[in-house]
């Protein structure tokens, strides 16, 4: 053979040894994901002969907030959500063409009726010709109590364009409520046709970010609630609630010329109060210094034992808790310097919610709860069941698991009696349920220290009945200006007056 033909013979067969490789590529490395993706056509061709399953709340009788219905078209199923805009960042939604979300999402094997807890149907299917239906999957949300967080948001008496709630049970994790305002209607972006596409544009260039669940992926200055999480270092560091504090109008760390004031004048103008005082009174100075005194390590501490710095966190299935719906982390931001020294003006103002601690709805909730449940605190999760798809053969329960403990019983005790003082004797009176003990704290907080007046609202709070919690709370309205924080208390008792409910007044 001569040299060009050769080197022709060469390149061939460098090119087969090319193709051979890409094609083992193909088939050994990425086939799994080209069968299963949502562009395949086979796939959707496939998913929709199969009715898929119910996503459906905890109340029993309710009817399901997410269902397939047969059509006359090319695809036999059409998905809709009946609960709308109020269950959107819960469930998410299922498009024809792309990613589901939500739990819809987490839960897709079991609702399309592919899942291995399904085995035995699709077996039994075979022998019958039958396409196996989707399982169908019951959350933990209360009807009640989510219906009205959503609509106690949308329809605030202050006009706030944002906002969001949490609910949880403190015993147990489960979320009840979880509602994120704007918030959009899933059914057109499961539409068959290209109304989809043009629907999911048109909330990308939305004003307001509907598509973000502000539950959990967004994060705010806590503001006063922050305060709560100084007590508790205080507590750790032998303090009691009647251990006196200075206070007064105003305080200026070491270290920086700023003053800390309070939100009035009228606040703490006294030079000593006690914690359980200047808690409910919500004293600025006085927790500003008490961060000071107990510094970074302490601070620190009691923040990861709370749940900050977790970055790790998914709501969704307790079985499988390494996925699920991502939360955002929460911080405190940093309070040493760059020598590693307590860096007192950054602690003074972080000390009272403010500077760069940043936290979301579902961490000062989970917070409340901890304190309710004498600070052992469950992890949180949106699954209850999971449940074949003849309605009956339960194939999941969900088995709630501490996550932390946060603090001790007895701290706990004492948080929980600061906190009630500040429903019952202080900020916080709004969220009130009359025959249950209600405890919280309110807060109003934007970066700046200085425009407490035209800032966000929150509340975080608990509600117990024979010395048992039934519910803890978390409200958050963004921008909301003057009264925020008893708007977010109001709205907070309202939803915890539906968890009661749901649960027949218990």
């Amino acid at each position: 053979m001569n040299a060009p033909l050769r080197r022709v013979g060469v390149v061939v067969m460098v090119l087969f040894g090319l193709l051979f490789a890409n094609l083992n590529w193909v088939q050994a490395y990425k086939g799994n994901d080209y069968r299963t993706s949502p562009y395949n056509g086979r796939v959707q061709i496939d998913e929709y002969d199969r009715q898929r399953g119910y996503i459906m709340v905890s109340n029993p009788g309710s009817k399901p907030i997410a269902l397939s219905t047969a059509t006359n078209g090319n695809l036999n199923y059409l998905r809709s959500y009946p609960g709308g805009a109020a269950y959107a960042h819960v469930i998410g939604y299922k498009p024809v063409n792309g990613t589901a979300t939500g739990v819809e999402q987490l839960e897709n094997d079991f609702l399309s009726g592919t899942s291995d807890k399904l085995f035995a149907d699709r077996l039994r299917d075979i022998f019958t010709g039958s396409h196996t239906a989707g399982g169908n999957v019951t959350l933990t949300l209360s009807k009640t109590a989510q219906d009205t967080a959503y609509e106690q948001l949308a329809k605030n008496k202050l006009g706030a364009k944002s906002g969001a709630v949490v609910a949880l049970d403190p015993n147990t994790g489960a979320i009840l409520a979880m509602a994120s305002f704007p918030s959009f209607d899933p059914n057109p972006l499961v539409a068959h046709d290209s109304k989809a596409a043009e629907a999911y544009k048109r909330l990308e260039g939305q004003a307001g970010n509907p598509l973000l669940n502000r539950a959990l992926q967004e994060t705010y200055p806590p503001a006063s609630t922050f305060k709560v999480l100084v007590s508790a270092a205080a507590l750790s560091a032998n303090r009691n609630p009647d251990t006196p504090l200075q206070a007064g109008p105003g305080y200026q760390a070491p270290g920086t010329t700023h003053v800390i004031k309070n939100a009035t004048s009228s606040t703490c103008p006294q030079e000593q109060m006690t914690l359980k005082e200047a808690l409910t009174v919500s004293c600025n100075t006085a927790f500003a210094r008490l961060g000071v005194e107990l510094g970074s390590q302490r601070l620190n501490d009691t923040a990861r034992a709370f749940g900050f710095y977790d970055n790790s966190l998914r709501v969704g299935n307790l079985s499988a808790t390494d996925r699920g719906l991502r939360v955002e982390e929460s911080v405190l931001g940093p309070l040493t310097t760059s020598s590693g020294g307590d860096d007192k003006p950054n602690i003074a103002i972080s000390s009272i919610g403010l500077n760069e601690v940043r936290v979301t709805p579902l961490q000062n909730a989970m917070v409340a709860a901890a304190i309710a449940n004498d600070c052992s605190q469950m992890r949180p999760y949106l699954v209850e069941r999971l449940v074949g798809p003849d309605l009956t053969t339960g194939l999941y329960s969900a088995a709630p698991k501490e996550l932390r403990r946060s603090c001790t019983a007895s701290e706990a005790a004492q948080l929980r009696e600061m906190m009630v003082s500040v429903v019952e004797n202080g900020t916080g009176k709004k969220a009130q349920i009359s025959g249950y003990v209600v405890g919280g704290k309110t807060g109003t907080g934007t970066a700046d220290e200085e425009a407490n007046a035209g800032s966000d609202g929150w509340f975080i709070g608990f509600a117990m009945k024979d010395g048992r919690p039934v519910a803890a709370v978390a409200v958050i309205l963004d921008d909301a200006g003057k009264g925020g924080s008893g708007e977010a208390a109001r709205i907070a008792g309202l939803v915890m007056k539906g968890v009661i409910e749901d649960k027949g007044g218990k």
